[in-house]
């Protein structure tokens, strides 16, 4: 800042960085595309991997666009906001993440000649949200309605292209039972399916359980192996002698009194598996730890014990089998039990597991998973979470589009002509928003090693010859035409499509409008005597953004 005369007035602390008005614009715009660049080739059914290593030699290999983003360490703060797209989509539809940032990158690169051609950044977010709303609505005006079939269709189409070994009938079949297991008031609730994994076996031997599986074994071998009609106890405090919560010493100095000690200190034990037992009680899950004392009573009574259980495991048994969590032993009745036909420990692979099940009314279940790696099954995890939750969202809103870049190309012809009837700048900038949905067909196309500039224009001629059939043709990956994607049963939910959409326009939007990036020098870290020459606090950075 200059005052009069041109004398310079220091405003900003020494060391920190600025960048104005076009600078800052093409300096985000350049962030924002590279993280779109990073994700581009993951896109679409013959989408690639990536191979993610971290700082300890972690190994992630994936090809989900969310899952990329938060495992690279993004700096800039304008890639961070394409960041949060991706985990904005992943969590309101858990499919489409890719689609959403690549779309947000091509719009900020169309942007960028406007800007260039000195088109106000405010007049380009006008027209990009005035061109998102009128999306929107084609989208609603080209879906259909969704039946048992098409169900099946969305969640094999989720699958496809993620590695799960071509099982994706298979799996889509156990997805669609999974999700309509744990429907609640219309609302599919992803939270109720619990996945174990267990390495071992091939993905076709993945299976679902109605009730839920938890990786322990019981905590005694004499212990029942299995139990019909169990009655479930399940606990949230330990089954041990409570420590002290100061430090106390106790000195017995008389036999007498240690053999009387060891003795109370086991008939409190043998109190607490009494009174579980007197509940009726012939299943204890417990969150803590429990005594080996507190075992043996239990394996005498013919109790089936298991320990260290997570916190999620035991909410999840709640649900299912009706139980409440105690936290105290000896407020348990047979009210707060819960229910179910079999408890039983069984042998996954090398290793046991307990599972839970013939409840009446499950509201929670378990998919194990089997494969022949960690990385197969993490991979298979992500893939079978997106299906479910586009399973379920396609339940609840009953509608879909066709996929493949159909809906994209019948975007951009109709919004083009859309453009006009608007008129002013604003047309550039709507324009521009139809050009930029171009970029989901040519990216699917050129991941599949197919011409993009040929599969535009088959796309094109189909939508503009084919009249209303023609909005649902996109390109077939195996012969490189346009095809009718709802006849080749390539579907998905309009959700997907719609939030891509709305957060990709916000997100280029919100960039767009920054004009100035102030950006401090991170502080020096301090030194125990805060010495400035020796980087303490003295050195007078910042510290972060402003």
């Amino acid at each position: 800042m200059y005052g009069s005369g041109n004398q310079p007035i220091i405003v900003l602390k020494e060391g920190t960085e600025r960048s104005k008005d076009k600078e800052a614009q093409f300096n985000n715009i350049a962030a924002a595309k590279a993280v779109a660049d990073t994700i581009r080739s993951t896109l679409g059914p013959k989408g690639m991997d990536k191979m993610l290593v971290d700082t300890i030699g972690d190994v992630v290999v994936t090809n989900d666009g969310v899952t990329i983003l938060k495992e690279i360490d993004v700096q800039h703060p304008a890639a961070k906001m394409v960041v949060e797209v991706a985990k904005t989509q992943d969590d309101e539809c858990g499919d489409g993440t890719t689609t959403a940032v690549v779309l947000a990158g091509e719009l900020l690169k169309q942007s960028e000649s406007l800007i260039d051609s000195n088109v106000h950044p405010t007049v380009i977010t006008n027209g990009f949200k005035l061109a998102s709303i009128k999306a929107i609505e084609l989208l609603k005006e080209i879906s259909v309605k969704t039946d048992d079939k098409i169900i099946k269709r969305v969640a094999i189409t989720a699958l496809t292209g993620k590695s799960v070994g071509g099982e994706d009938e298979h799996l889509s079949d156990l997805v669609i039972k999974a999700a309509k297991a744990v429907m609640d008031e219309g609302k599919v609730n992803v939270d109720n399916i619990k996945i174990e994994k267990k390495v071992g076996g091939v993905i076709k031997d993945t299976y679902m359980v109605e009730g839920i599986v938890i990786d322990k074994e019981r905590v005694h071998p004499r212990m029942p192996k299995k139990v019909e009609n169990a009655k479930i106890a399940l606990l949230a405090c330990p089954m041990e002698i409570k420590k002290t919560e100061m430090d106390a010493q106790i000195s017995i100095t008389d036999p007498a009194s240690m053999a009387a000690f060891l003795a109370e200190e086991e008939a409190t034990l043998k109190k607490m598996v009494d009174t579980i037992k007197a509940a009726g009680a012939n299943v204890v899950l417990c969150q803590k730890g429990v005594d080996d004392l507190a075992q043996h009573y239990m394996a005498k009574q013919g109790i089936f014990g298991a320990r260290r259980l997570k916190q999620t495991d035991l909410e999840a048994l709640a649900k299912a089998t009706g139980g409440k969590i105690i936290g105290n032993i000896s407020e348990v009745t047979a009210k707060d039990l819960g229910n179910a036909k079999l408890v039983e420990e069984r042998s996954i692979g090398t290793e046991e597991m307990t599972f839970i099940t013939g409840c009446v009314n499950p509201k929670a279940v378990s998919l194990v998973l089997r494969g022949g790696t960690e990385h197969v099954m993490d991979e298979v995890e992500r893939a079978i979470h997106d299906a479910i939750r586009v399973v379920g969202i396609t339940i609840e809103d009953g509608k879909v589009v066709a996929g493949a870049g159909a809906p994209e190309i019948e975007l951009a012809l109709r919004i083009s002509e859309y453009a006009s009837s608007v008129g002013g700048r604003e047309q550039l900038a709507i324009e521009a928003f139809a050009k930029a949905l171009e970029i989901i067909p040519w990216t699917i196309s050129e991941n599949a090693g197919i011409d993009s500039i040929d599969t535009i224009i088959k796309l094109k001629t189909a939508h503009e010859k084919k009249g209303k059939d023609g909005r649902y043709y996109g390109l077939d990956l195996d012969t490189g035409e346009a095809v009718d994607m709802l006849k080749k049963n390539v579907v998905e939910p309009l959700r997907v499509k719609t939030q891509a959409i709305t957060s990709a326009t916000e997100v280029a939007n919100m960039i767009l409008r920054i004009d100035d990036v102030i950006a401090s020098r991170r502080a020096a870290p301090m030194n125990p005597m805060g010495d400035p020459s020796m980087g303490g606090p003295g050195m007078g950075g910042m510290g972060g953004m402003m």
